[in-house]
């Protein structure tokens, strides 16, 4: 089971934005900017791009979804996208709010927010969020 499983059954705490049967949606922890989100298939797969057609489809329109709630929420020019797969064994992606393209730098330091803060970036997010 991957961190990410353990997030979905509720093992490990997260700052969660949305989530519907198939997908889910969280603030990540080791954030490039604020707002950073991943979204991820319940599903344990490696590989996004072992996702079916189908799946990788509505995959993508619930990461719009709650791309526009980041986007309305956090103050950016546009939220960059990015699937690496490398850091963990299960698919994600990345949705990361941009002022420029340094933003999406993975190998920059991470930043480190505090509680609080992180529950008010989630809070804003979910306010905007339409699935």
């Amino acid at each position: 089971m991957t961190v990410f499983s353990k997030i979905i059954a509720g093992e490990i705490p997260c700052y969660k934005i949305a989530e519907n049967k198939e997908f889910f949606a969280f603030l990540d922890i080791n954030p490039l900017v604020k707002g950073h989100t991943l979204v991820i298939p319940k599903q344990e797969t490696d590989y996004i791009f072992n996702i079916d057609d189908l799946s990788l489809g509505r995959m993508m329109i619930f990461a719009k979804n709650v791309a526009k709630a980041v986007e309305n929420a956090v103050p950016c020019k546009k939220i960059g996208v990015a699937v690496i797969g490398l850091e963990v064994p299960h698919a994600h992606i990345h949705l990361i709010p941009l002022q420029t393209e340094a933003d999406i730098i993975f190998s920059k330091p991470k930043l480190k927010f505090p509680d609080e803060e992180m529950k008010e970036i989630a809070a804003a997010i979910v306010a905007q969020y339409q699935a």
